[in-house]
């Protein structure tokens, strides 16, 4: 049996098979909800041997939703839709409806898989579970003593903590999650960077940055090169691309001036600021997690993007400094890193199949 795992964000689509092929595309599901079954069908194409779909989903939290119940049954509608095209029997076939239900599993926070018509009935357990199917799939990595799972994403951080190779998480909800430490709303490409800080270093002194979503936090990490330019990549709080001279335009608005205003290397200086700024932020989070550990961290495991933040973090840390870092990126592979919560899905989903035709 071919499995996918397929992690639907608000922002992005993620797909990984056991073999680490990995596809990551944006989709920011808040503008255009009525072209998620086309976007998904389009990435079943990118792995025609697909016969299960193993789904995780935070994308019931876009405000193009009413509720998250609402976002979750629409997600679920859209899967089986792309499913029952995608597998054998073509869309005017009962039984590739019949098929393309049966073989749609959502994971759920209790640390299973359930069918679609159950996760319907069980939002709050289904609802942005993706965090809980890596840790799952992460403890074999760390079976022994305690760890810690630390995911860098464009959005957001999950810090989760495991001891013998179980995630021991203090929340199973993103509010409780927000709460407790373990999610922070602060990513590598789309936190705004007023949201960051609320002023910056500025000639001679400091200036309040203007609340409005000029540039992101994908600007500064463009200005620093922790991120590669892709004039391709139109996915920008202006439109224009990942530049760097785009960036620096971007920041310079954040102060609100412009290009004749703003040199690149006062905007260097900016970008480098609000990165220190945002490090800090998650050396807090990454603080009050780690220290409620029963015992000595053993291990880290990275992944996320955004896997280039870590090692500072990790060894500045008085609970991680020594501990053994493990990279997803270095042992399998930069893609499978950025989608790793589709990697896991389609890992935990081959190793239940396994179990079941023991």
């Amino acid at each position: 049996m071919s499995i996918l795992g397929l992690d639907i964000g608000g922002a992005n689509i993620k797909a990984a098979d056991i073999t680490g092929k990995s596809v990551t595309r944006p989709f920011a599901i808040w503008r255009h909800r009525e072209r998620l079954k086309d976007a998904i069908t389009s990435m079943l194409a990118e792995f025609p041997q697909t016969d299960q779909i193993a789904l995780t989903m935070t994308a019931e939290l876009a405000d193009c939703f009413s509720t998250k119940s609402e976002g979750v049954q629409f997600i679920v509608d859209a899967v089986e839709a792309s499913a029952q095209e995608s597998f054998p029997g073509g869309t005017n076939s009962a039984v590739a409806l019949k098929t393309a239900k049966a073989n749609v599993l959502i994971w759920t926070t209790d640390g299973h898989f359930i069918t679609s018509r159950q996760a319907r009935e069980a939002v709050r357990k289904v609802a942005a579970a993706n965090w809980h199917a890596l840790a799952t799939w992460c403890g074999t990595l760390a079976p022994g003593g305690p760890a810690l799972l630390l995911d860098i994403g464009t959005t957001t951080t999950d810090i989760i903590p495991m001891v013998d190779g179980r995630p021991t998480p203090v929340g199973l909800t993103d509010v409780a999650r927000l709460q407790s430490g373990e999610l922070t709303y602060s990513g590598i490409r789309r936190t705004p960077l007023c949201a960051v800080a609320h002023s910056v270093p500025f000639h001679d002194g400091y200036c309040a940055l203007a609340a409005e979503l000029f540039a992101t936090t994908l600007d500064a990490h463009l200005l620093l090169d922790h991120l590669p330019e892709d004039a391709h990549d139109l996915e920008t709080a202006d439109g224009r691309p990942a530049t760097k001279a785009a960036a620096c335009d971007r920041i310079a608005r954040m102060v609100c001036c412009d290009r004749d205003e703003v040199t690149l290397e006062e905007a260097v200086q900016i970008a480098k600021f609000l990165a220190d700024v945002q490090r800090q932020r998650l050396a807090g989070s990454l603080e009050r997690v780690a220290q409620r550990l029963p015992g000595p961290c053993q291990s880290v495991i990275v992944s996320g993007s955004g896997h280039f933040l870590v090692d500072q973090l990790v060894r500045e840390n008085r609970h991680t400094r020594q501990s053994a870092m493990i990279s997803l990126a270095d042992c399998l592979s930069p893609g499978v890193a950025e989608a790793a919560c589709a990697y896991a899905l389609a890992r935990l989903a081959s190793n239940a199949a396994d179990r079941r035709s023991d």
